[in-house]
């Protein structure tokens, strides 16, 4: 890129990308011209029920994220994972580790692989029962119940008793939900749901997974 370019001089441009920039920067002035603040909007902390669902990648990636920035801001964070065994050390964990922050492994490996899916079930419900008391503790702003939506959706906890804890749980408490088919139930109760739709995957290509990215 030459000199002029990089410094953002639309001349020196490809045409295409000249163009480009020319119908960006006329969308970008009239959406600033007609900016208003939302009216209604509340001000000041409240905790937020937090949904990161579908089928492509990087629900979990997007609450550690969360967790990080949380964790930044002085916040208390706290991580449960409902599918990740207890003795695993992906690179989430070596840098949760490093950071002093806590989390617990509840699964089995992945459902698919379990050769006790009763088993499965009851470290599922233990699990929650872990969650539950960290979220009615108080001593928490922010906790992740990673890969939660297959407990919930194989029936293995109970969605009215999570309804009710999450509904009685601390008001500034941020509780976020991360998985697969989250239920409907969940979503509606959600205040923010984001569903990560796969575009393409390097695994479709031949791909294998890759450390520090997948695990």
């Amino acid at each position: 890129m030459t000199g002029d370019a990089a410094t953002g001089d639309a001349a020196a441009l490809d045409p295409v990308t000249r163009e480009r920039r020319e119908k960006a920067m006329q969308e970008l002035a009239a959406a600033r011209d007609a900016h208003r603040k939302a009216e209604g909007v509340s001000r000041g902390r409240r905790g937020l029920l937090i949904v990161n669902t579908g089928n492509g990648k990087g629900k979990t990636t997007a609450a550690l994220g969360l967790m990080l920035r949380a964790h930044g801001r002085g916040l208390r964070v706290r991580m449960f994972q409902f599918l990740k065994h207890e003795s695993a050390k992906f690179g989430e964990h070596r840098t949760l580790d490093v950071l002093g922050l806590p989390y617990e492994g509840l699964g089995d490996g992945f459902t698919w692989r379990s050769k006790d899916l009763e088993n499965s079930a009851a470290m599922a419900a233990h699990g929650w029962s872990l969650a539950r008391a960290a979220i009615e503790s108080g001593e928490h702003d922010l906790i992740v119940l990673d890969e939660f939506t297959y407990a919930l959706k194989y029936g293995w906890v109970p969605w009215p008793e999570v309804e009710a804890v999450l509904r009685a749980r601390d008001p500034l408490l941020h509780v976020v939900v991360t998985g697969r088919d989250a239920l409907p139930e969940l979503i509606a109760l959600a205040d923010t749901v984001s569903e990560i739709r796969p575009v393409k995957h390097a695994y479709e290509a031949g791909i294998g997974a890759q450390t520090g990215i997948e695990y």
